[in-house]
């Protein structure tokens, strides 16, 4: 689950990091309200969750209140990325006279949590890891006794020569660490933090992501939730009980299980396709499943056929074929489907589709041949 920018600043100000005070606004007066109060210059941020806001025109400067409410009309209702801004953020315009980043992630090679901080802040750390990767230093924590304060001190040096600037990055690089770890977060970043002509290290912009199965204990960050900043088919499939993750491509995949799943799209781009989601249907054998899966992929206009590909072991294959039968009568279904399924109960489920005039392949190679044929036919 991603926060929004002033979810996770209030998270961060909250463990001590210095960050400048804002307001959040949903309407131009509110907007130009909270400008008058921080008074000077004030920065216009939308708050939804893509990247690029600045190149999309998602962040101003205004140098009065009425202009911060100027832009705010702008950008409220704007969309970015596909996501409509309800949301600005209007903080106070910081004199910079650096710009680094600091992240966390978590490292599956290492399975740590893994520190990445780069002197080149203010841009995105992948466009540094592409052009400059030498200016990325890394260092894995180690669970069991966190980030130690000569660590905290070693990276702060990557960023700043100076000791007194060095140790109270170090201070919020140990706070930011907390933070991570309290929250199940997956992701947690500043960029960028900045240094002011005097010397002060302060974090201008915040990100956190958090990993989905912390929720369950952690009810206070699941409230944070904004699903009107998300796609609409994730929050769908979300409340379905189904994993969907919306790409690119145009073969819509509706599989059993993230392994074959993943292998699945891996055959798709194999054969010269494109994949339009990851879906995984899990092991249950509920047709209900099934139908929500149809009607999630068919509501992508970028979808040009469907790809069903089940292997039965805990899923009943006639199970899934019912609902493919009862997806089909329950709402139109304009784009081919490719079914290829094989194990328990598969000559139920065969005869089940046969009667509503379709066929069931049980060699996956062919399966997803045919459906990169017919996406390409119908380009």
């Amino acid at each position: 689950m991603n926060l929004h920018e002033y979810q996770a600043r209030a998270i961060l100000k909250s463990a001590g990091i210095p960050m400048p005070d804002g307001d959040i606004a949903t309407t131009p007066a509110e907007a130009e309200a909270i400008a008058r109060q921080l008074g000077g210059t004030v920065v216009v941020k939308a708050q939804v969750h893509a990247g690029g806001r600045g190149k999309a025109g998602g962040v101003k400067l205004a140098k009065s209140p009425a202009e911060a409410a100027e832009h705010a009309s702008r950008i409220l209702g704007m969309r970015i990325k596909g996501l409509v801004v309800s949301k600005v953020l209007v903080v106070p315009a910081a004199e910079i006279a650096s710009e680094a980043y600091v992240g966390l992630i978590v490292d599956r090679e290492t399975q740590r949590p893994v520190f990445m901080v780069s002197p080149a802040g203010g841009i995105d750390i992948e466009e540094v890891a592409a052009k400059t990767p030498e200016k990325i230093f890394r260092l894995a924590v180690d669970p069991r006794y966190g980030l130690l304060p000569h660590q905290a001190l070693g990276l702060a040096f990557k960023l700043y020569p100076e000791f007194a600037k060095a140790r109270s990055a170090a201070r919020i690089m140990e706070q930011l660490y907390a933070v991570f770890m309290a929250n199940g977060a997956s992701l947690a970043e500043i960029n960028p933090l900045v240094t002011t002509p005097d010397g002060t290290v302060l974090a201008l912009d915040a990100k956190i992501s958090v990993d989905d199965n912390e929720l369950e204990r952690r009810h206070d960050l699941a409230a944070l939730r904004d699903e009107t900043a998300e796609a609409p088919a994730e929050v769908e499939a979300r409340r379905a009980g189904l994993t969907f993750i919306k790409l690119d491509g145009n073969v819509g995949c509706v599989v059993n299980g993230a392994g074959l799943a993943m292998a699945t799209m891996d055959l798709v781009k194999y054969y010269g396709g494109d994949p339009a989601n990851f879906l995984d249907i899990g092991g249950s054998s509920n047709p209900e499943n099934v139908v929500n899966a149809l009607r999630i992929i068919t509501s992508d206009p970028a979808v040009k056929a469907i790809l069903f590909n089940i292997f039965g072991g805990i899923t009943r294959t006639d199970d899934v074929a019912n609902g493919i039968k009862t997806a089909l009568a329950q709402f139109p279904v304009t784009v081919p489907i490719v079914v290829r399924l094989t194990g328990t109960n598969e000559a139920i489920a065969v005869e089940i589709l046969q009667g509503i005039g379709m066929t069931a392949l049980n060699d996956m190679d062919d399966a997803v041949q045919q459906v990169v044929a017919l996406v390409k036919a119908a380009a």
